[in-house]
């Protein structure tokens, strides 16, 4: 068994995290059947993996609740249309994004707060708004 130590939203702490598969996370969906994942055994969040990389098992942040993770996809919605339009680039978005918010780097999949993710939207609809 292939285990990590990443930090899970739901337990509040760094756990060792499990690597699995696509068929126990998503049993529904055999398209992801194949695809790694990193999955908390307390209380059964998961995260997927840089599946498209040299280092396919490589975690995309941290595990998040349902709820962060929703909260993280809502970012999307507003950040990914801004640098897909060129009129910003998305290092640049994602630069702005960090000074705004007070933190040295940002990455949307290291969110690790409902509030948190609160704040990123915030300052991302005003971002939206003057770019």
């Amino acid at each position: 068994m292939t285990v990590r130590t990443l930090f899970c939203c739901g337990c509040g702490a760094d756990v060792q995290a499990r690597l699995t598969s696509g068929k126990e996370v998503y049993p529904h969906r055999t398209d992801l059947g194949a695809l790694p994942f990193w999955k908390c055994d307390d209380c059964k969040n998961f995260v997927g993996c840089h599946h498209k990389t040299n280092d396919r098992t490589k975690p995309l942040g941290c595990i998040p609740t349902p709820a962060i993770k929703a909260a993280r996809q809502d970012i999307h919605k507003v950040i990914d249309p801004i640098w897909k339009s060129g009129r910003v680039g998305r290092r640049e978005l994602y630069g702005m994004i960090a000074h705004l918010t007070g933190v040295t780097e940002y990455h949307t999949a290291e969110i690790r707060t409902v509030e948190q993710a609160r704040e990123v939207q915030r300052v991302a609809r005003e971002l939206e708004a003057t770019l």
